[in-house]
């Protein structure tokens, strides 16, 4: 048994898509494909003009560090750094100055409505401002690609309706393609495609 089996799918630059489906039928799987965090065992896997298939580990190290952002649904923040200093991690990683670095993050920070919260540390957060801290830090390189795994399953209502606005402006004012794997109708409702997965296969996409 294959966790994705015959899937062909072209997705186009700046597209909202939500993907939907049972749990285990492979939505997972092929987000961590597309962030170059898994490899295909067959066929062929293009992102952003990289072929991702046959790319070698310094090629998907440096695709994972300026070209993809990923949002996962328990946060990934580290808990000995505040806001800012998470947010700015992945600039300081690749070299860039400390002021520089602060100066970008402040202002990713702004977008998402945390300002004010910059400087307190992940314990002081909310579940919903732990997720817009980590939708922060998957910007912060403004990559041509951001995936997001359960980005609202571990919030409450509201929380999870703050979140949903915030991906609604994403995909609205930048040219971020933006994927997002989900339970939740209504964060697949507010997608403009949506696709949907079963035992590995696509069943349903409403662009077809």
């Amino acid at each position: 048994m294959h966790a994705l089996d015959g899937v062909t799918l072209q997705i186009a630059r700046h597209e909202f898509v939500a993907m939907t489906g049972p749990s285990g039928c492979g939505k997972s799987t092929l987000l961590h494909l597309l962030a170059g965090l898994d490899t295909p065992t067959s066929g062929e896997l293009h992102v952003d003009g990289l072929a991702l298939h046959a790319a070698d580990d310094a090629a998907l190290t440096e695709f994972r560090r300026r070209r993809v952002g990923v949002v996962f649904q328990f946060f990934n923040l580290l808990p000995t750094m505040n806001v800012l200093e998470n947010v700015a991690m992945p600039l300081m990683l690749q070299g860039t100055r400390w002021e520089e670095a602060r100066a970008r993050a402040a202002e990713v920070i702004g977008n998402v409505g945390l300002s004010a919260r910059a400087e307190h540390f992940i314990h002081q957060l909310s579940g919903g401002e732990q997720q817009r801290t980590a939708i922060a830090r998957a910007l912060i390189q403004q990559p041509p690609l951001m995936l997001a795994d359960e980005p609202t399953g571990n919030l409450d209502s509201h929380s999870a309706g703050a979140v949903l606005d915030l991906l609604r402006q994403i995909a609205r004012e930048t040219l971020t393609t933006l994927i997002v794997v989900t339970h939740s109708g209504e964060v697949a409702g507010a997608a403009t495609r949506q696709i949907a997965m079963r035992d590995g296969r696509i069943v349903a996409d409403s662009a077809a």
